[in-house]
């Protein structure tokens, strides 16, 4: 699913209306009837209870007079609250205000947050219509608007958003101080980023995206770079597995990984990388666990790398991994690898002699941190980073708070910076490339928060990539099996105990649901 972002969504109305002739009242009725259309299958149960109207000045309130007029009609019972003065409507959502002002529907006019309250206490709505900011807000929402959003919030109706909850930036997803939190959201034409991305995912509940009549041929120039990764858009990243195929058919992945205390790390990404699909699999580990991997591997190879006095991957290690690195299609670095001085030396030597993608996660990342214009020097045909809130703080010297406010625009921008490929994790992980294309994973649950889930995904994603998946498709499709593998788990027992050895068996179950909606799409023309 494509990702707009509001000033996109602005163009593209603009072109219909303006371009192509199509009033704008012509549009503002079809989003008003899609949302109705949209209202009475979602609360259908409810009829013919109160709907509660709360509307804007601009344009979204005018799609909010549509869905009074419409609702009223059809039994509902209905009342419009409009945070404005009746005079500061203008424009197209005017024309609609005026024909249900000319309709003697109940509406209340005001700026006043008492009179806002008294309306909630009188009516008691069984039902809130949020119509009160459209996806162009950026700026912090104050006053009437913030009281009117708590006041919502706080009623316990379900709440129906039009086009997004208001406070939410349309363009990153982000909270403009506060926002409605809804059951369900009708947006038009195309979904926006502030939909895709969190929080706003979180706070826009069930997504319904409607056709509003803006054609085609207008459409068509609509270039998004940002994508929904959903069950549809992940069958399309993962190529079709050739019959005919052997284990050499299939890549070979090499996972350097593990330090005393962590050989699980390095055995889980193995496993993982395993499960992904890739034909062979080598991992390996500082002599001084290997025996350890020895045991705890079974399908994948593993090799013995020289050690420090303390058991990590001593710089001695570079001259194995000379050799190690020739015929492999993709390599794995990190995980449970420590932060040993001597590391650095071998961080640098892979970025700067390996020509095939690699994956760095973990204490790759955090040794990383510390020398970042190591990426400067890269030889690989894609790097690709795997950072969860922390590691980017220190990536990126800032803050997880910081991190946490703008996740969208800040892995987009070290992507592009850095020439990597970013996969920011967290619930709706971004997948950035530095060509500045976005992929925003619509997968995974609270499954995933648990040791070790961090290092199936490196592995998943290198046997990804060893196979021939480009390597920003293949960490979008990493990310979406990896949680929806966390779901399948969590289905069939609960999220709460789910191990990341649960997620590595659950990993061929998510890819044979990718195989069967390909099925699907290709019976349906």
């Amino acid at each position: 699913m494509k990702l707009c972002t509001a000033a996109e969504m602005v163009a593209l109305d603009h072109g219909a209306i303006k371009t192509l002739g199509i009033p704008g009242t012509v549009l503002m009725e079809n989003a008003g009837r899609a949302c109705c259309r949209h209202f009475n299958n979602r609360f259908n149960a409810l009829f013919p209870g109160l709907v509660l109207i709360v509307c804007g000045k601009g344009n979204n309130g005018g799609d909010g007079y549509v869905m009074a007029r419409i609702l009223a009609e059809q039994g509902w019972r209905v009342h419009t609250l409009v945070l404005a003065e009746q005079e500061d409507i203008k424009g197209d959502a005017r024309v609609m205000l005026d024909i249900v002002l000319a309709m003697n529907l109940d509406v209340t006019f005001t700026r006043d947050e008492l009179v806002v309250q008294s309306l909630f206490d009188q009516f008691r709505p069984a039902i809130v219509v949020d119509a009160i900011f459209g996806t162009g807000l950026s700026s912090c929402v104050r006053g009437l608007q913030e009281k009117v959003i708590a006041l919502i919030n706080d009623h316990g109706a379900p709440v129906l958003a039009v086009d997004i909850p208001s406070g939410i930036d349309g363009s990153n997803g982000q909270v403009c101080g506060c926002a409605v939190r809804a059951e369900t959201t009708v947006t038009f034409a195309h979904a926006k980023i502030g939909h895709g991305s969190q929080p706003g995912a979180e706070y826009s509940g069930q997504l319904e995206v409607v056709d509003i009549g803006i054609p085609f041929t207008q459409q068509a120039k609509f270039a998004s770079q940002t994508s929904l990764v959903d069950l549809d858009v992940a069958s399309l990243l993962m190529p079709v597995r050739p019959k005919s195929g052997h284990k050499g058919t299939f890549g070979h992945a090499l996972i350097v990984a593990g330090a005393p205390g962590k050989s699980g790390a390095a055995a889980l990404a193995g496993h993982s990388a395993s499960r992904s699909g890739c034909g062979l699999v080598t991992v390996a580990t500082p002599a001084s666990i290997h025996d350890i991997i020895e045991v705890k591997l079974t399908e994948a190879m593993s090799v013995a790398l020289p050690a420090t006095a303390d058991g990590s991957i001593s710089a001695q290690a570079v001259a194995m991994l000379e050799e190690l690195v020739v015929g492999r299609s993709a390599i794995a670095v990190g995980p449970g690898i420590g932060q040993h001085e001597d590391l650095g030396s071998v961080l640098q030597w892979l970025l700067g002699h390996v020509t095939v993608p690699m994956v760095i996660d973990a204490d790759g990342l955090n040794v990383l941190s510390k020398q970042i214009g190591m990426l400067k020097e890269a030889t690989s045909d894609a790097i690709i980073l795997t950072p969860h809130p922390g590691e980017m703080a220190r990536l990126s010297g800032s803050s997880v708070a910081e991190i946490e406010s703008n996740r969208y625009e800040i892995a987009r921008d070290f992507a592009v910076k850095h020439n990597v490929i970013l996969l920011l994790k967290g619930m709706r992980t971004i997948i950035a490339a530095p060509d500045g294309r976005i992929y925003i994973n619509s997968s995974g649950c609270d499954a995933l928060a648990s040791g070790g889930s961090g290092d199936v995904l490196t592995g998943l994603i290198a046997g990804l990539v060893a196979q021939g998946i480009a390597a920003f498709e293949a960490a979008a499709l990493g990310a979406w099996l990896h949680g929806r593998a966390g779901q399948l788990v969590a289905e069939n027992s609960s999220s709460a105990g789910v191990i990341a050895t649960d997620l590595i068996t659950a990993l061929p179950t998510a890819r044979h649901e990718l195989e069967c909606q390909r099925q699907k799409r290709a019976v349906s023309g």
